[in-house]
């Protein structure tokens, strides 16, 4: 089971609030979320996704030397790490459940395991299959702040944009 360190930090979830474009002061200002219910500043509900920033083996985070498949308009390095020959692979959801909420200070291990997986006949892009991925989120004492499921989705074939178009 891969698992990595996720350091929560003041300054990181304030950026990461500004850059969702949200102002709630519980994310930056100390004196204001201390007159909140959760009593201090606390990381915004996705912030959990940053965490791949520190996993060495995500397979969107840039590695020197070695082409990077980016995340503009056009890839940049090759094809999607991740994508099936001949289908495509896509975001489908993501389900967070908070055991308590994400703290600055917090040191967090990762770990990840498999989830579910289940398939489906599609109507144009032939099976498509679903696989979940679960990450849990560990403080020092061992106890789990959090669990993040994800849910990948992909095709058997590519659609015809032709076919798409009618």
């Amino acid at each position: 089971m891969p698992e990595h360190r996720f350091p929560v930090e003041a300054g990181h979830i304030l950026l990461f609030a500004r850059a969702m474009g949200d102002p709630n002061p519980i994310y930056a200002d100390a004196d204001y979320a201390q007159t909140t219910e959760v009593g201090g500043i606390i990381a915004p509900p996705t912030f959990e996704r940053a965490s791949v920033q520190f996993d060495p083996s995500y397979h969107l985070r840039p590695k020197s030397g070695e082409p990077w498949f980016g995340s503009g308009r056009e890839p940049s390095g090759g094809p999607h790490p991740q994508a099936p020959e001949g289908g495509t692979a896509m975001h489908a959801e993501q389900h967070y459940e908070y055991h308590r909420p994400l703290r600055p200070g917090d040191l967090l291990t990762v770990k990840t395991r498999p989830g579910k997986r289940w398939e489906r006949a599609g109507r144009r892009a032939g099976t498509l299959s679903f696989a979940e991925t679960v990450h849990d989120y560990y403080d020092l004492h061992g106890d789990l702040v959090m669990t993040a499921r994800h849910i990948r989705v992909r095709t058997e074939r590519v659609v015809d944009q032709e076919e798409e178009r009618a």
